[in-house]
């Protein structure tokens, strides 16, 4: 698929008893899957892994590539207080 291959896939992680499972959500087919011991090791990982980072993306920015982005953040919260 086009866009995984210009902006990278975009994995959902799932637990299964002691199987947790990925797949990249835009359809394109990739996925895969790994055991482990318990079903609470693979469901904790599986909630560590499918998180998306947008809403920490300002706070979280590296300092000089991410400039611009670190200022628009800090505009916005001044602006909501």
């Amino acid at each position: 698929m086009l866009r995984c291959r210009l902006l990278g896939h975009r994995f959902r992680f799932d637990a299964d008893g002691e199987t947790m499972r990925w797949r990249c959500q835009r359809g394109c087919g990739v996925g895969g899957e790994k055991r482990y011991p318990t079903a609470d090791a693979a469901a904790r990982y599986a909630r560590a892994f499918d998180r998306e980072d947008r809403e920490d993306l300002g706070r979280r920015a590296p300092l000089v590539g991410l400039l611009p982005l670190r200022l628009a953040r800090a505009l916005r919260t001044r602006r909501r207080s």
